[in-house]
């Protein structure tokens, strides 16, 4: 098997798929709006009870048995569903992910002008509602005013104003299917021989963001109000901290922040050496993905303390997360700035690569699927080629004049509960069916050193408990999609349900075949496996229920969601 050409190499790799696009309009905006700086206390209270013990065991996972998130189930067959369903999972989320950089890039284009696109209401997109001036004093004239920018976004490039809702797409907008064309080609020619070229780009790739937010923040403090932003987010109130939701939010964040469960962990430390330490891995770089969440909230809260500062408006106003923040505010924000052009161009290309090295969780798909099909290494060229042409087809949805509620519902449903889920039964495979001990052996095997009582103690008890806690609450505190004002119709909620339980549902049917396949009657198997397989057809059956009985008339702003 390949291995990575340096150790480096495997680092800024996992690094680059770790820090994404949500460490920037995420975690800064969930900090500030949790008690500032004492939102650290649940977030690294759960970073060090689940985040880097589940980590830790993904990645040893990976090395120790050289294959990927499927083929590593050889150690306990009867889970090998969960391997599928990670991949599905990652194959769905690279369905719209792409979309997100192709947005990046068509703002990047759209940035080499003397004036930005988005700082006037003078265009043939704006709307009579459109309005330069911020206002927010609850009149009836200032109800529906918009700004520039967020006008920019939502008629300038998704053209939402030509579509009535998701049963009304259209064609695909030529200028975003170009610039998702452009994505895919950039994704093929990183993927297609393996390791040894992913290896290279994210030299760029994962080291960019962090020039990028330093210049960014060098330019950010030195603007009026800065500081007042700055001293917001650091704000302590430890009063928060005896509201539940500050601790689920600190939970749902270490989950996702971290990228376990997407199967990419396990391919990429796959082609590791066999002796290589990664104890240490997972130390050095699930500390720089929160160092990285935390460094990134100067940034964006400088900008912010900026633009509450210019339009004499309160904090609250301009805060947000999602999406909202990254092409409404912050662009925003840097066209009141001298030169704002080539701010522009900087803050798009660290946008760009930080995408560029998520979309990376393909390497899942396609590692796990030649992993399990041998025959496909001989032709990993054509494997590939077939993947990301297959995402680029199904992204087109998301590029046409309704594509934004086609990418609302993926990013509701693709990779929610079901990715919980899907590390909950890993995390019970390993710990309690292959077995913590054996699985500590295989470690010191490798690096000469076993696992302390602490890591043994997280897998076996604490993990599980974490994330089946987490599972419980994603399912009690689901809310169904919504962009704006807009209510997805009842089909449309049950496709998105169908898309999540679709990759649930190969834990219990790979399972129930195995079962049906294996030497040896029906009564011999062990009831631990029937248990599982029955546990997890009752939780998927309950989901269902609820998504056919779940009126979807909850309504909330699109701006505050998130993509993972």
């Amino acid at each position: 098997r390949e291995t990575w050409g340096k150790k480096i190499d495997f680092l800024l790799s996992v690094i680059g798929f770790a820090v994404d696009l949500a460490n920037v309009w995420r975690f800064p905006y969930l900090c500030y709006k949790n008690g500032g700086g004492a939102f650290l206390v649940p977030y690294l209270f759960f970073m060090v009870i689940a985040g880097m013990p589940l980590f830790y065991m993904e990645l040893a996972l990976g090395q120790y048995n050289r294959e990927g998130a499927a083929g590593v189930w050889k150690i306990c067959p009867i889970f090998k569903g969960v391997g599928f369903t990670v991949i599905l999972i990652s194959l769905y989320v690279g369905f719209y992910y792409n979309v997100i950089i192709a947005w990046a890039l068509f703002y990047l284009f759209s940035s080499f002008t003397g004036e930005l696109p988005w700082v006037h209401c003078n265009n043939t997109w704006n709307s009579p509602n459109c309005s330069d001036l911020w206002a927010f004093n609850n009149s009836l004239n200032d109800t529906h005013k918009s700004t520039p920018a967020a006008e920019y976004f939502e008629r300038g490039v998704l053209h939402l104003q030509d579509s009535e809702g998701i049963a009304d797409l259209g064609l695909p907008r030529w200028q975003l299917t170009s610039c998702l064309a452009v994505v895919i080609v950039v994704l093929y020619f990183s993927l297609w021989k393996g390791v040894k070229t992913s290896g290279k780009v994210v030299w760029i790739t994962a080291t960019m963001p962090y020039v990028v937010l330093t210049v960014l923040l060098l330019r950010g403090v030195t603007l009026p109000g800065a500081m007042d932003g700055i001293k917001a987010y650091l704000s302590v109130d430890f009063l928060r901290l005896c509201e539940p939701q500050v601790w689920i939010d600190a939970a749902t964040q270490i989950c996702f922040s971290l990228g376990v469960g997407f199967g990419v962990l396990i391919a990429f430390s796959s082609y590791n050496k066999f002796s290589n330490n990664c104890y240490r891995d997972a130390i050095i770089t699930s500390s720089i993905n929160s160092l990285t969440s935390f460094f990134s909230g100067f940034v964006i809260f400088s900008f912010l303390g900026y633009m509450s500062h210019k339009h004499s408006v309160p904090l609250d106003k301009v805060a947000t997360d999602g999406p909202g923040l990254v092409f409404i505010i912050y662009p925003e924000a840097i066209a009141t700035l001298p030169g704002s052009s080539v701010w522009a161009v900087i803050f798009f290309i660290m946008l760009l690569t930080l995408g560029i090295d998520s979309m990376g969780g393909m390497e899942s798909v396609i590692t796990g699927l030649m992993d399990e099909f041998k025959f496909l290494h001989k032709h990993r060229e054509l494997f590939t080629l077939f993947i990301v042409v297959s995402t680029f087809l199904i992204s087109l949805f998301c590029v046409t004049n309704g594509g934004i509620y086609v990418f609302t519902l993926l990013d509701h449903f693709a990779a929610g509960t079901s990715i919980l889920f899907g590390v909950l039964i890993e995390a019970i495979g390993i710990a309690w069916f292959y077995g913590v001990d054996r699985f500590s052996d295989d470690i010191e095997e490798m690096i000469g050193q076993r696992p302390g009582l602490y890591w043994r103690l997280c897998w076996k008890f604490v993990s599980p408990c974490f994330l089946l806690f987490m599972v419980v609450v994603s399912f009690a505190t689901f809310n169904p999609p919504n962009y704006g004002t807009y209510t997805f119709p009842i089909w449309a909620n049950m496709i998105g349900w169908c898309l999540a339980i679709s990759s649930m549902t190969m834990v219990p049917l790979y399972a129930i075949y195995k079962m049906c396949t294996l030497p040896g009657k029906f009564c011999d198997v062990s009831l631990v496996h029937i248990s599982l397989v029955y546990i997890s057809l009752v939780y998927i059956s309950l989901m269902f229920n609820r998504a056919i009985t779940e009126p979807s008339t909850r309504c909330a702003p699109y701006l505050g969601s998130s993509v993972m």
